[in-house]
């Protein structure tokens, strides 16, 4: 693939190489079926105009034209830059039927791509999961080529994404109602490295999901240990479920605009130490476990002076519990119950009671706050 200025500048600013998004590669592999059933020959590379303006052009993977059905395939292999993205190097293929004048374009989801079947989606139950931006994208290359080509611009276009089902399974696609497969997504068309734009957008459309199914309660969970810890502890549902991993404030922010009853909070005790402290962003890389306030937080607990000097002086967070677990000093809960108040100064106000649970590696609760807030206690 070659770019546009745009991708330059972006490259130039940050030492990391972007990409593209499925939906910009299902947009440029559309352009070039279309074009191949009003020409006769595919454009190779494809040029397509992205919603800020960039201009990237995408190497044809594969091709196919069938004139006498009226369809033409084109696929693009997803190149995600140096973002760690599970659809890099993915082949997004697009399959471009003629229609009869009239009929508009028509979306349909192919072999990998997944359908819509729980509500609170950008979508309404029964579509393809084409996300609005790259359906309106795709929309405008029609035109564009239609017009150019002298064709009607109506047109079935099927988007698949070969494997797309198994790497579904690494997504966050069956939990919130998605199955099948991928979704085709993207509102830049570019791809931020390490922006995570998509685990981000994962968990605004899984608190959607939830709200739209009528929950009451949701937890933003920072693994799978945390999950099945409380899951078990309030019987919640698989929907109400947010994998959260490190982007706490991602959670906390989309509630705060998105308000549900009430939030729990879980996740390993080192991690939710960094909210306590103020982080919304809990990655090894982007904080860090602070010994200093742990010894602080503890000497309100009743730790004395040297026991304090142990925690300041501690290798880990988990080791500086221990040491206070070990004098009957409550670290845990001290931790739970500050990164509530900071959960609670993020959210402003909104209608949102919320409650922390720490855990251990091993799942183990190791600390706990009351619930606090809006129909709180």
């Amino acid at each position: 693939m070659t770019s546009g200025g745009g991708r330059e500048a972006q490259l130039k600013h940050t030492g990391l190489r972007p990409g593209w998004t499925t939906g910009a590669c299902a947009t440029a592999a559309t352009t070039a079926a279309y074009t191949a059933l009003l020409t006769g020959g595919f454009p190779d590379p494809v040029t397509i105009t992205l919603p800020k303006g960039q201009t990237p052009s995408f190497a044809l993977t594969a091709e196919s034209l069938d004139a006498e059905a009226r369809t033409a395939m084109a696929a693009v292999t997803k190149d995600a830059g140096d973002d760690p993205d599970v659809t890099h190097g993915a082949v997004i293929r697009s399959t471009v039927r003629l229609l009869p004048a009239g009929s508009g374009v028509v979306f349909r989801a192919g072999e990998g791509v997944g359908t819509v079947t729980l509500p609170g989606l950008p979508l309404e139950v029964g579509e393809p999961a084409i996300n609005p931006v790259p359906r309106q994208l795709m929309r405008e290359h029609v035109t564009e080529v239609a017009a150019r080509h002298g064709g009607s611009g109506d047109v079935e276009i099927t988007v698949s994404v070969d494997n797309g089902a198994e790497i579904a399974r690494s997504t966050w696609n069956p939990r919130i109602g998605i199955l099948g497969g991928l979704s085709i997504l993207g509102t830049t068309g570019v791809v931020v490295p390490y922006s995570c734009s998509a685990w981000i957008d994962s968990i605004r459309r899984g608190v959607d999901v939830a709200r739209a199914g009528g929950l009451t309660h949701v937890a933003g969970c920072t693994g799978s240990t945390s999950e099945r810890t409380v899951a078990a502890l309030y019987d919640l549902p698989e929907i109400a479920l947010l994998d959260m991993g490190d982007f706490a404030g991602a959670v906390l922010k989309y509630v705060r605009r998105h308000p549900v009853d009430r939030l729990t909070i879980c996740g390993g005790f080192a991690k939710l130490s960094k909210l306590a402290a103020g982080h919304l962003d809990l990655h090894s890389a982007r904080s860090q476990v602070d010994k200093g306030f742990l010894a602080e937080l503890a000497r309100t607990g009743g730790a004395s002076e040297s026991l304090a000097a142990e925690i300041a002086g501690a290798n880990t967070g988990l080791a500086a519990l221990r040491l206070c677990e070990a004098a009957h000093v409550p670290l845990g809960d001290l931790v739970a119950a500050r990164a509530r108040d900071e959960a609670l100064a993020v959210l402003r106000g909104a209608p949102v009671a919320v409650d922390v649970v720490c855990i251990d590696r091993a799942g183990t609760v190791v600390g706990r706050s009351a619930v606090a807030g809006p129909g709180g206690s």
